[in-house]
């Protein structure tokens, strides 16, 4: 995202138009999901994708013609059916509404751009609202996390309603259509800064989350009041290591709601002092490595400390999905599979798929299939 953002500012300063084309929404099966982008500069070249095969050249294709013969922004929905996956040589079956934007000098978008860069470096969220049904297509509203607003959707309750969902994706970057009871729509997309990780405490499972976390493209972050174990050499992986009792750590680290603080250290009592200024911080995600009971003692003492009880709700602990974890590794596994859960808006359900509607897809197929699991 960073380097379409990047390119979106460089053409700007050159004077150059250019087209951004946007995934607003999806149907079913696509290669791509909501906020994925593609930029298109006047000799063709792209920066970013939709998802390759025959829909981002159609995208391509239209966005050349608009920059070569001018037009208005407008929304495309392409049908990915059989013949066009057999032919892109993907398996899908879906839909998606793709904002084609001409962006020319002027444009509150261009304004826009050195924000969301910021966001993404780790400064101040920021969200991009635009309309894609209702009129004024294509207008758009740049909401900060402090809740002051760049540009206009054209209608003031518009704004309101955009800047009300805008905070409340800033979290996690995500995105969202946003429907007006008049039936305008807005399409909101928000920017943060990367996802961190911190653990507090360096040990086992410490060393095990910390190049998973990294593959996931999360910023590391390892305390411990150990040198013998907090060090660059256990954790290469790390991009910062802090050698100090826990809580001084995590009051001097640069924490965001897109932080995620999983508590496994040595011992009970320093867990108990990192997980009360872990959930005094405003990480999205805290979680503590143990069992139940220690989770209720330490519960306890955070409740008599005066962290309130929702704040405690919200506290993954035990933390991680139940896989039947029993090593570091699989431990690490479970934990991350539930920060990015949380992270990303999923469900934590298996995606496989339902046996009866197996069984009626092989029947259309002229496949019979007699299964008595499936009753």
């Amino acid at each position: 995202m960073k380097d379409i953002f990047s390119e979106a500012r460089r053409l700007h300063s050159a004077r150059e138009p250019f087209v951004l084309a946007t995934l607003v929404r999806t149907q079913g099966s696509t290669p791509q999901k909501p906020g994925a982008k593609l930029l298109v500069r006047p000799d063709g070249t792209i920066v970013g994708t939709l998802g390759g095969g025959c829909v981002e050249a159609e995208v391509w294709q239209e966005s050349k013609q608009v920059l070569e013969q001018g037009g208005q922004p407008a929304v495309r929905r392409f049908v990915l059916s059989d013949e066009l996956a057999a032919e892109s040589g993907m398996v899908c079956g879906g839909t998606m509404d793709i904002l084609i934007d001409p962006v020319l000098q002027g444009r509150p978008l261009l304004e826009h751009a050195g924000e969301v860069l910021s966001a993404l470096d780790g400064g101040p969220a920021v969200a991009i609202a635009s309309r894609i049904a209702g009129g004024a297509l294509g207008a758009s509203l740049l909401v900060r996390e402090d809740g002051t607003r760049l540009g206009s959707l054209g209608d003031e309750g518009l704004d309101r309603l955009a800047a009300k969902h805008a905070r409340e994706l800033m979290a996690y970057g995500r995105c969202a259509l946003v429907k007006a009871e008049a039936g305008e729509e807005l399409f909101v997309e928000s920017f943060t800064s990367p996802p961190q990780l911190v653990v507090a405490g360096a040990g086992h499972i410490a060393k095990a989350l910390a190049p998973l976390a990294k593959s996931l493209g999360f910023q590391v972050v390892i305390a411990d009041d150990r040198s013998e174990y907090a060090n660059r050499e256990r954790f290469p992986q790390a991009d910062e290591i802090y050698v100090t009792h826990l809580v001084d750590a995590i009051k001097s680290m640069r924490i965001t709601p897109n932080t995620a603080i999983v508590v496994a250290t040595r011992g009970h009592k320093l867990d108990d002092v990192a997980l009360l200024e872990a959930a005094r911080s405003p990480a999205g995600f805290v979680g503590l490595v143990g069992s139940q009971r220690k989770t209720l003692l330490i519960y306890e003492h955070l409740l008599q400390e005066g962290v309130p009880f929702e704040r405690l709700e919200q506290v993954h602990a035990p933390v991680g999905l139940d896989v039947g974890a029993r090593t570091p590794e699989e431990i690490a596994l479970s934990i991350m599979a539930e920060v990015e859960m949380v992270r990303l808006g999923g469900s934590g359900r298996p995606l496989k798929l339902p046996g009866k509607l197996l069984q009626k897809a092989l029947e259309k197929a002229g496949q019979k299939v007699k299964s008595p699991s499936l009753g």
